[in-house]
């Protein structure tokens, strides 16, 4: 009879030894689960060491045959045999909707039979997520509020947020299930204080879930928020002169942009210009026109005032610009002006300098050169004149025709007429007190003097 002892230890090896082949068992087929995006293809394997002159089979979860060896069982062409040996049967599932997941069965149909679970997950891809909330403009220090949502994901995507490259915290994320009853529509939300910097700001919302294999899909907006405007004065030209034309730009800044512009003149009580332009134009400067201009830029979100020092009596020297702020608060109906809005002024005060070096405009110098050109013309019109007037002085002619002395105009046979021109030198009367006495004495003393005679042939 064997000790207690060993007869323990031998009852063990042979619970062990049964043990171990029951897990050989080789005609065992085995599996593997598997995961596939919707819309993408899944491969089931299943194989048999033994398959004990029997054939493998695979089934759907609505336990339909889809094949039995080489065999299709099930007419639906998306299912296709990979595969068919005595110890393997592969099949593929192409285009793979939702409804193909869950627990696809391999059986050998030995005695017992026996059989193998593969277990196919078909992830849902989620949508483009959508930004809502961003519709409509946010006033500066006002608190966005908005809304991310993609559905048709499985299992439950994940959203997050970013306004330009930070990073924002979510208020809450919210899980909905689809009327399919098998995706998920998300829903996450943010909140905010936004300001002037904020405008045309852009804010991500992305999705983020295994089925778009390390890939993201996300959605931007641009943020459109009010502020409220300024403004400055810019002279055209930037140093004006009298004299000259001047405009004035009130350069209004904001979301959104002024539309209308006040300009008034410190001391003056009528307003000079009112209307949606924002220049005032000075045609002629004068003296008169020195003073201080004030535009009022408003918009929607309120109004600034912009001031311009002009001194129109030094004209000639370089001005230096100096920028400081003014309180412009829009009066209400019922309530008195306040400080809360702020604008911005340009003062522009000249300097004196002195008038030994002006500076001459463009038009002085043409109306200097015109002038001398025309003294010239003048001058020589003058001189020609006088030398012509001396020359008829001092020579006089007569022309004699058969004896008979004729003038210029009864001259009608050229060919028979002598005409003498006679000087005071050849006639000797150089002593004369004037020429026409010349003339006088030079006519009677004819005959005794030298004739200068010309023939017209």
């Amino acid at each position: 009879m064997l000790p207690p002892a060993l007869g323990l230890l031998l009852l063990l090896a042979c619970f062990g030894a049964t043990r171990g082949n029951l897990s050989r068992d080789e005609s065992q087929p085995t599996t593997s689960d598997e995961t596939v995006v919707a819309g993408g293809t899944v491969v089931l394997k299943c194989q048999v060491e033994d398959p004990d002159d029997s054939s493998l089979q695979w089934s759907n979860p609505a336990q339909q045959t889809l094949y039995f060896g080489e065999k299709r069982a099930l007419r639906d062409n998306r299912i296709q045999l990979e595969r068919s040996t005595p110890n393997e049967l592969t099949i593929s599932i192409s285009d793979v909707v939702l409804s193909d997941e869950g627990e696809y069965t391999c059986s050998i149909f030995t005695m017992p039979v026996r059989t193998a679970k593969a277990l196919v997950t078909v992830l849902g891809i989620p949508q483009k997520p959508q930004i809502f909330g961003h519709e409509q403009p946010i006033d500066e220090e006002k608190i966005a509020r908005l809304t991310c949502r993609s559905s048709g994901s499985k299992p439950a995507a994940q959203l997050r947020w970013k306004k330009g490259n930070k990073e924002l915290m979510d208020e809450g994320t919210e899980v909905v299930e689809d009327p399919n009853g098998k995706t998920f529509t998300v829903s996450s939300r943010v909140e905010f204080r936004v300001t002037k910097e904020d405008n045309e700001a852009e804010v991500t919302c992305t999705v983020d879930h295994e089925s778009l294999q390390n890939s993201e899909r996300s959605t931007t907006q641009k943020l459109q928020v009010h502020y409220k405007p300024t403004a400055k004065i810019e002279p055209h030209p930037q140093y004006p002169r009298e004299g000259e034309k001047l405009q004035l730009q009130c350069d209004g800044q904001g979301n959104p942009i002024p539309q209308e512009f006040l300009w008034e003149k410190e001391g003056s009580d009528a307003p000079l210009q009112l209307s949606s332009d924002s220049v005032l134009i000075f045609p002629f400067l004068n003296k008169s026109d020195s003073g201080t201009y004030v535009c009022t830029a408003t918009s929607s979100m309120g109004s600034v005032v912009a001031k311009y020092n002009l001194d129109v009596s030094d004209l000639s020297q370089l001005p230096t610009p100096h920028v400081h702020s003014t309180p412009a608060p829009p009066p209400g109906p019922s309530q008195p002006i306040s400080h809360a809005s702020m604008a911005t002024a340009s003062s522009f005060t000249p300097a004196p300098i002195q008038d030994a070096s002006p500076v001459p405009s463009t038009s002085s110098t043409y109306h200097a050169v015109i002038g001398g050109v025309v003294a010239v013309i003048v001058f020589l019109l003058l001189s020609l004149l006088i030398v012509l007037g001396h020359y008829l002085i001092r020579h006089k002619g007569m022309c004699i025709r058969h004896g008979e002395t004729v003038t210029s105009r009864h001259r009608q046979n050229p060919a028979e007429v002598m005409c003498t021109y006679l000087t005071h030198e050849a006639k000797g009367s150089d002593d004369a007190p004037d020429a026409d006495t010349a003339i006088i004495n030079a006519e009677g003393g004819q005959a005794g003097g030298d004739d200068k005679k010309e023939y017209f042939i």
